[in-house]
């Protein structure tokens, strides 16, 4: 059986969502291959001990790293992708992270477009994401054309005590900019969102937000249980001719006149490596030798601030970031990074994370404590690579600019205690989180060092396209989903021109 469309789009997540959405008006026929399928609601949906300690949703894929470990890789494959379980962060990044700048463990490149090239285009991923924020907080914002779609979240009261005290200590505490609709979100069930799955409205995600846009359009098919296996080219290798997927256990060839693949990072470098032939024999689309290349994962950690005076009666906490040492660490001027509410940190989620601590001191400590998220720029760096091995995918992350995420933790531990919290317990993430990977297929004007060129289209291969966290040539320090969509809106918007 042969399958054919206009445009065949891999993977459902943000970019590949966000690509269909920006072409479902052109009347081509789209056709979206999902390795997985729609995430249905069941009572697990919202149950913290299934999903926190019991791993319910665990996709249960193991990936290699090159120092030998075998690690769980918490990637997940459904309907929308990783966005099914994210955050819904959907920061813009910073005009400054556009630029080269200096980090004090090395230095980061730039982009070869700025942020007034993606300005618009994070305009209209804002829109179709519902984002809801406000501006004139944060003093990182970057100019916006336009206002947010709809007002913020709104803090909950003992986040609003907390907004406070930040403020009181010199901070700028903002407004996280979500794609939430708290009361659709609440209606289910009072917990937060962060790492639980969206199988209603409440989070607008890839899924909820473009995808289901794009699926209003007669020209647009969806399949699921679909895992594409390579893409075959002509003989010169110039242009893809079909994708070889595995449909419900059979293996079968779709063909179209472009392909844009959006698997994410990892997964997207994987399929291009697979692709080797002939004509590719390194892998589709890397005579640059760059697929796979400068993959990063931003440096992140988990902070919990106590104060044993204050309770948090939160439910869903997660409405309020700071952005003081994003551009400046407050001495040397070298950037630090972004600091953000996690989703609310219950005694059951606590314990998931600390087994040996017993349930009862879990759920005290948890009563007084306030979760952070602290990411730092993990810088590019060719060494730091995702591979293949024996057909299983191999990952050498080359950890990069820790001291400055260490000296952000520092920075954040005495501002909590200036904004009389005590106490404050810190974890950093490793290699199991791989929720913000990026970069493995980058976006640039140089065929010999990227992948794709600055309307991610491939340089060599003239009807292939890349459209997820691949083409990033930088991580920043924030969330990248919203700069994946709207970099997904323009190529697309490119595609039709």
């Amino acid at each position: 059986m042969e399958l054919s469309a206009d445009i065949v789009i891999i993977g459902s997540g943000i970019g590949g969502s966000s690509l269909a959405c920006a072409l479902a008006g052109s009347g081509a026929r789209i056709l979206i291959l999902e390795r997985g399928d729609y995430l249905r609601d069941q009572p697990e949906s919202r149950d913290e001990v299934a999903i926190f300690q019991r791993g319910f949703y665990q996709p249960g894929e193991y990936w290699l790293a090159t120092d030998g470990e075998k690690f769980l890789a918490n990637n997940y494959y459904n309907v929308g992708g990783n966005s099914k379980f994210y955050g819904a962060v959907l920061f813009r990044y910073r005009a400054e992270d556009f630029g080269p700048r200096a980090h004090m463990n090395g230095r980061s490149p730039g982009w070869p477009i700025g942020y007034d090239d993606l300005e618009p285009w994070y305009g209209a991923a804002e829109r179709v994401l519902q984002v809801r924020g406000a501006l004139g907080e944060d003093p990182t914002e970057p100019p916006h054309s336009a206002a947010y779609p709809f007002p913020p979240v709104p803090d909950e009261p003992a986040i609003a005590a907390v907004r406070r005290r930040l403020a009181g200590a010199g901070l700028h505490p903002a407004s996280l900019p979500l794609g939430i609709d708290i009361d659709e979100w609440l209606r289910r069930a009072p917990t937060g969102w962060d790492a639980f799955p969206n199988t209603g409205r409440g989070k607008l995600d890839a899924e909820t937000g473009p995808l289901a846009r794009a699926l209003e359009h007669p020209n647009v098919r969806l399949v699921t249980n679909a895992r594409v296996l390579r893409l075959e080219t002509d003989a010169g290798g110039r242009r893809v001719t079909a994708a070889v997927v595995r449909i419900d256990g059979t293996e079968q060839r779709v063909t179209a006149g472009r392909f844009a693949v959006a698997a994410g990072a990892v997964q997207s470098a994987a399929l291009l490596l697979r692709s080797a032939s002939a004509a590719h024999p390194r892998g589709l689309a890397n005579g640059s030798d760059q697929v796979g290349r400068n993959f990063m994962n931003h440096n992140t950690s988990a902070l919990i601030a106590i104060d044993p005076r204050a309770p948090n009666t939160s439910v869903y906490q997660k409405t309020l970031s700071f952005n003081d040492f994003y551009n400046d660490d407050g001495g040397r001027g070298f950037p630090l990074g972004n600091v953000q509410l996690l989703g609310r940190v219950t005694g059951n989620i606590l314990k998931a994370n600390v087994p040996a601590m017993p349930a009862f001191m879990a759920r005290l400590v948890a009563r007084y404590s306030y979760a952070w998220f602290l990411t730092s720029e993990d810088l590019p760096n060719p060494d730091s690579r995702v591979m293949l091995k024996d057909g299983e995918i191999l990952i050498n992350w080359v950890r990069s600019n820790m001291q400055a995420h260490h000296l952000l933790i520092r920075r954040t531990r005495a501002l909590m205690r200036r904004a009389g919290f005590p106490i404050t317990l810190v974890r950093t993430f490793g290699r199991r989180t791989t929720s913000h990977q990026c970069g493995t297929a980058r976006l640039g004007t140089d065929p010999a060092t990227s992948v794709v060129d600055v309307d991610c289209r491939s340089h060599e291969v003239e009807n292939l396209y890349v459209t997820d966290a691949s083409v990033l040539p930088t991580s920043a320090a924030v969330n990248p989903a919203l700069t994946i969509a709207a970099l997904a809106l323009r190529a697309g918007h490119a595609m039709q021109a």
